[in-house]
């Protein structure tokens, strides 16, 4: 199987695939593959924080003229996987001189299916972009195609637990490959102190909690699928969720717009949260750290393009807040420009490269030291 991710997070989603006991885990572009039986395509699904889709390849073929794909596309036994009650979709990633459009690929891929459905039953299933039965994907890449079935349905980035967003939302995927990245994993305390709708905040609770990110999901694709089987995937779920942990330390959250606070919660509230995380509207610019022990903090501020602030005053801000207020603190911050780094005035200790859409940023590691950091190394 192909487990789909953001730029960056293929290393993150191959470790979160084999603690979960995939077999044979390799990473690729933007992707992991790995090996596992029916119960861990569902076990993947609803545990998978980094993935955006799991796809089932169920053939690889190659296209030598493109008006051949009609054919290649009937070779396959679509009775399998529907009948003509269901609805379906195709989409199509292109990587190939044969096609200039993929919208053109997935009409003839639909052609194909739809023709040999009704050869077969003397009825034909329709096309439904939202919520189909089955989602269909199609990778040309040169003259290699790859079919596979999409178990997802929706982007696993949609939880289910965000119903409010502000302007600029952080993707779920993107929020939790950067925690990750960060080392999080529930060790100490948490600040996100620009926590707009509350995301970052919400996927460290659940990873402090190793709560599945699925859980708050009303359907995942392969629940619509003809060899559905609702009694393996209840044990799946039942458990993952006696893998739930408790939590001890605190997660908090800032921000100075009442407006974003009230989203926060709400979404907070959504994902069943509240005993966990702690919201407060507030200027971080103005708050200092509220305890003598070790912080995690990871943001994701505005970067002057979709949200508008001048970066140069801006982030020179954000360093000398954490500088004068912040001491023992590692601090993560997803920065929406490479030169952002250097406003901020401290030294970062790690800069990775990921794209927040299409934006290229660069998740930046501060380590602002209690007292001198000459002195650290001499209290070792």
């Amino acid at each position: 199987m192909v487990a789909k991710t953001l730029y960056g997070f293929e290393e993150i989603l191959a470790g979160e695939l084999r603690a979960l006991g995939a077999g044979k885990v390799r990473t690729g572009v933007r992707c992991a593959f790995f090996e596992g039986d029916l119960g861990f395509m569902y076990k993947a699904n609803l545990n998978l924080r980094t993935a955006l889709r799991v796809l089932m390849p169920i053939r690889d073929f190659r296209i030598h003229r493109p008006e051949a794909l009609y054919d290649l596309i009937r070779e396959t036994d679509w009775t399998r996987y529907l009948t003509p009650e269901m609805t379906f979709v195709v989409d199509t990633v292109l990587q190939s001189d044969l096609y200039s459009h993929s919208l053109f690929v997935s009409q003839k891929v639909k052609d194909a299916i739809v023709d040999q459905i009704r050869e077969k039953t003397g009825g034909r299933p329709s096309v439904s972009v939202a919520r189909p039965d089955l989602r269909i994907h199609l990778h040309i890449q040169g003259q290699n195609a790859h079919l596979s079935l999409d178990s997802s349905g929706d982007s696993l980035h949609q939880r289910g637990y965000r119903t409010i967003t502000n302007k600029a939302p952080l993707n779920e995927v993107l929020a939790a490959g950067m925690l990750l990245l960060s080392g999080w994993r529930g060790q100490c305390d948490l600040l996100d102190p620009m926590c707009g709708s509350g995301t970052l905040l919400i996927e460290g609770a659940m990873i402090a909690c190793n709560i599945p990110a699925g859980i708050n999901r009303r359907h995942f694709g392969f629940q619509s699928w003809r060899d559905y089987d609702p009694a393996l995937f209840k044990v799946i779920y039942d458990a993952s969720i006696k893998k739930v942990r408790d939590f001890r330390f605190r997660i908090q959250g800032y921000d100075k717009a009442p407006s974003a606070i009230v989203k926060a919660r709400e979404n907070v509230k959504n994902a069943n949260l509240e005993d966990y995380i702690h919201l407060e509207q507030t200027d971080f610019f103005k708050t200092e750290k509220q305890s003598d022990y070790p912080l995690h903090l990871v943001c994701n501020p505005p970067y002057g393009q979709r949200l508008t602030v001048d970066p140069v005053h801006f982030y020179s801000r954000v360093g000398d807040t954490l500088k004068q207020h912040y001491p023992g603190t590692v601090a993560w911050f997803l920065l929406g420009d490479p030169e952002h780094v250097k406003h901020v005035g401290l030294r970062a200790s790690r800069k990775i490269k990921l794209y927040n859409g299409s934006i290229e940023t660069r998740l930046a590691r501060f380590d602002i030291y209690s007292g001198s950091k000459k002195a650290k190394y001499q209290d070792v």
